[in-house]
């Protein structure tokens, strides 16, 4: 299963690339303890742990590449993949997550971006 999500962030794609990939900037845009870094290869935790993976591509301010998985997986799922594009204009930011290889029944996550990343960050950046 794979989707693709879009929103639009009144902040900079610095701002937002920054803040994804930074243990304090994600902890505070999305409200859950998280760990991570701005490097390919380091791996990450998000939620508190109920979220971890690998940066696999970094490209400074456009595009975010990192494997995926959560508490709820199975040992034998594979990982799935995340892919944020920020596309920045006018002051606002285009944010495209491309989530592919997510496990069957996995629909949920699409209601989880919009409610644990893409409000909490909207509040956050508009302080």
């Amino acid at each position: 299963m794979e989707f693709t999500l879009t929103t639009k962030i009144e902040a900079s794609a610095e701002q937002i690339y920054n803040a994804w990939l930074s243990s304090d900037g994600h902890t505070n845009m999305t409200g859950g303890p998280a760990t991570i870094t701005d490097k390919v290869g380091d791996r990450f935790t998000a939620w508190d742990g109920y979220i971890e993976g690998k940066n696999i591509k970094l490209e400074p301010f456009t595009r975010i590449v990192q494997s995926w998985r959560t508490a709820q997986f199975k040992e034998d799922e594979e990982d799935s993949q995340l892919e944020i594009i920020l596309d920045e204009s006018d002051g606002q930011t285009e944010l495209t997550l491309n989530h592919t290889h997510v496990p069957e029944g996995g629909e949920h996550y699409i209601k989880g971006w919009d409610n644990h990343y893409f409000q909490p960050m909207k509040k956050y950046f508009s302080k």
